[in-house]
């Protein structure tokens, strides 16, 4: 195979394993080692001048995730731009070539691997996969540093199970597992929240205790409603109070102290000054004019 390189290593705290193929032979066989298993793992930090290219392929799949920076991959004269929390797998086989950006240099993780399964993952479509969430680029430096760890032990028969299994899981991560990104775990947390509010409607709801219940910190609380709602999640359960108390104003024959009682007042005049200053108008005025459903 006819193989160029540039800067390939020499950058300061890279971390570079290749698997002896002696030490391999022995385990090849068995049937929870072949499915699957790397061949060559390593970590490029701030790789400036990186530059690898194969003329006739790899004999193994090559997946490269970048933690940070840019770069550029060339397979079959196709280009693809690869940038922070986005993954991409090289061909088996396939003539490619591949280099960190100028200006901002990628940090890349990256296994060589074959295996029986490999034909099970969308391998040979040539895409890049974005990493669009905390947890799952946490998950993705997780799993290689467990390879990592393995690799510096002994080869046993053990460690080359766990490694197959370990890279399935991150091959999973990577085509498989639904991608949430943060906005949609902000707005499932909102939603998780106001759902509490609602059934809550009659009580007097602290932010201690909504942040105790639906197990999320005050902050973040406070931060992820003010920037979904425009308002504290007190504010907002404040008017999703008015608004139920407005329905019950002008759809019920219920008076305005029983109003009052029913939304977890005991004062009727506190809850009048409370409706006021959030609906405009205050309960008495409200039950007597014809006005809509209040908005929150």
């Amino acid at each position: 195979m006819s193989e160029f390189s540039g800067k390939s290593d020499g950058f300061k705290d890279e971390r570079y394993i290749i698997i002896p193929t002696e030490s391999f032979a022995d385990y090849a066989g068995h049937p929870l080692v072949r499915i699957l298993y790397p061949t060559d793992v390593g970590f490029f930090p701030k790789a400036r001048a990186h530059y690898r290219e194969r003329e006739e392929g790899a004999d193994q799949y090559i997946l490269i995730y970048c933690v940070d920076g840019k770069g550029i991959i060339e397979v079959d004269g196709k280009t693809y731009s690869i940038k922070k929390a986005e993954a991409f797998c090289i061909p088996r086989g396939k003539r490619h070539k591949y280099y960190a950006d100028n200006q901002d240099p990628w940090s890349i993780l990256w296994v060589h691997f074959k295996g029986e399964n490999t034909k099970y993952f969308p391998l040979d479509e040539c895409r890049t996969v974005q990493i669009n969430s905390k947890y799952s680029e946490n998950r993705m430096a997780v799993f290689f540093n467990l390879i990592f760890r393995v690799l510096e032990r002994n080869y046993t028969m053990g460690n080359f199970i766990y490694l197959s299994q370990v890279l399935s899981l991150l091959l999973a991560e990577v085509y498989y597992r639904e991608k949430v990104d943060e906005s949609s775990v902000q707005d499932k947390h909102v939603t998780m929240v106001i759902r509490f509010m609602y059934k809550n409607l009659t009580k007097q709801l602290t932010l201690e205790e909504i942040s105790r219940e639906v197990d999320l910190s005050k902050s973040y609380l406070n931060s992820i409603f003010k920037e979904q709602t425009g308002r504290s999640p007190v504010d907002f359960f404040l008017h999703l109070k008015m608004q139920e108390a407005c329905k019950l104003l002008q759809s019920t024959d219920m008076y305005i102290y029983e109003v009052s009682t029913k939304m977890g007042y005991t004062d009727p005049y506190y809850f009048s000054r409370i409706f006021k200053k959030v609906v405009g108008v205050s309960p008495k005025e409200y039950k007597k004019g014809d006005y809509l459903y209040f908005d929150p």
